[in-house]
């Protein structure tokens, strides 16, 4: 990428190629700066780093004057963010990991999400478990001490944001709860619309975060390590966890005789891209088909003794799903039993289900991906007029399957065809089970955070947001 170049920015998209990015607006922003519109009527604009698009039809800066943009800035707004081709982030990237195997100054833990595994699997034709296999006989391979599955601290989450929800609903605080687990969504919130939607976002951390949490605050012993001796890298479907991970919010301090005064340490250092992986294995000269499955580290992967992989069903977390299922038990005493039916209301990216008691709505859920159908439902909740109790936000279309990070089509194969196939391979053999049954997550309670929704576990579990300030985009977006 070059230091600096010019882009183009049409209106608003979920889908932005690296042509197509834009800028946030900063302090720099001259307000006697010229409008650029191109002959197509879009907004001629030039930066130096990070772009953003919900700068539409601002004012724009001139070309000798390149805004600055760093990852605080950024809108993660699936277009930059999530575009392997623009975006250069030193600390997260496949060179600063083989740096710290090749230092060996750290014992590097790598964490795979499930997401990530079906998109390894569905390109090279192999099952998530033989994927997943293969994935840690490669990286025991290159020095990497343990492999570890987010599945299992996405089920910490879950529970975690069931016991929220219950509290919330029956304190009829906030509602509705909007999900917390895409840092896309979360970035977005922050910056267009701050104390408006802020405090209806879940404080539940993200699998990804909750895996940081666990792997330095806790399995670190098992390991025989301290936390401080850890490089943990997780590998994700998009971009934005690279943002997500590198929140002040997820720092921490270490613990020195029993007292929290110990080195400050982030709960993930590294976040790689599925595609990464295949850069990764590229600079390896390996063949992933070819690799040799090696043994699962089954302290923190769900994985039975028969080797059956588990997990909720959901590609984007399941946590509408999981939530209603609780809720519907605990709250109002009726088990729902089989798949949740939901019904499409604009498109297949905005959902809803409910449940319905003496003919009237006593639970309403909704699952709500894309920028375009959550703007929508922004709206509704700024106006009053949103009648659901919890929603599932993704950033991206089709959800966290089909994230910016995730591998590309094959030459000849359409990106619908791919996600089809990715939730296909996502959701065999794959056996669904309840959160609550996982040993993994019983063991996490009973030996360190107490019971679910404990003091402790909201300690751990639990973080904040905040409003940033808001780029001329949000400001006309308001408007």
């Amino acid at each position: 990428m070059s230091a600096n170049f010019s882009v183009k920015v049409g209106r608003h998209n979920d889908f932005i190629s690296p042509s197509q990015a834009c800028v946030v607006s900063l302090n720099s922003l001259k307000k006697s700066s010229p409008q650029a519109f191109d002959d197509d009527g879009l907004v001629q604009i030039q930066s130096k780093k990070l772009l953003n698009p919900d700068f539409n039809q601002a004012s724009a800066l001139s070309k000798s004057d390149p805004v600055k943009v760093s990852l605080h800035d950024c809108l993660a707004c699936s277009g930059c963010i999530t575009s392997a081709e623009t975006v250069l982030i030193e600390q997260q990237s496949t060179g600063e990991f083989l740096s710290q195997l090749d230092t060996g100054k750290k014992a590097v833990v790598v964490s795979l999400s499930p997401q990530s595994r079906a998109s390894l699997a569905a390109y090279y034709g192999v099952t998530p478990l033989q994927a997943f296999k293969k994935f840690t006989g490669f990286m025991k391979s290159i020095g990497v001490r343990a492999v570890f599955d987010t599945s299992c601290s996405r089920d910490l989450s879950l529970i975690e944001s069931c016991k929220e929800f219950v509290t919330r609903f029956r304190d009829n605080k906030n509602l509705p709860i909007l999900a917390s687990a895409c840092p896309g969504w979360v970035c977005y919130a922050e910056k267009t619309h701050g104390a408006d939607i802020l405090p209806h976002i879940s404080a539940v951390k993200s699998p990804q975060q909750a895996m940081g949490a666990i792997v330095k605050r806790f399995a670190c012993s098992s390991l025989g390590l301290q936390p401080e001796d850890i490089y943990h890298v997780t590998v994700m479907p998009c971009y934005d966890k690279k943002l997500e991970a590198s929140r002040e919010d997820f720092v921490f301090s270490g613990e020195v005789n029993g007292e929290t005064d110990g080195p400050q340490m982030t709960e993930v250092d590294c976040v790689l891209t599925t595609t990464e992986v295949l850069d990764l294995l590229a600079t390896k000269s390996a063949d992933f088909t070819a690799l040799e499955e090696a043994p699962l580290d089954r302290l923190l992967a769900n994985v039975d003794e028969s080797e059956q992989l588990f997990g909720v069903q959901g590609g984007s977390g399941g946590y509408a799903e999981c939530i209603f299922r609780y809720a519907a038990s605990v709250l109002f005493g009726k088990e729902v039993i089989g798949p949740l039916k939901f019904k499409v209301l604009r498109n297949s990216d905005f959902q809803e289900t409910s449940l319905e008691i003496g003919g009237k709505p006593v639970l309403q859920f909704a699952c709500v991906y894309g920028f375009r159908n959550i703007q929508n439902l922004v709206r509704r909740i700024k106006s009053g007029k949103c009648e659901y109790h919890y929603v599932e936000i993704m950033a991206c279309p089709s959800g966290c399957l089909n994230g910016g990070g995730q591998i590309k089509p094959r030459k000849g194969q359409s990106a619908k065809d791919l996600i089809q196939l990715i939730e296909v391979t996502y959701a065999n053999d794959i056996e669904i089970r309840d959160p609550f049954s996982n040993k993994i997550t019983q063991g996490l309670y009973d030996q360190w955070l107490g019971h679910p929704g404990s003091a402790k576990a909201c300690e751990i579990m639990q973080t904040q947001y905040h409003s940033r300030e808001k780029t001329v985009g949000s400001y006309i977006s308001d408007w």
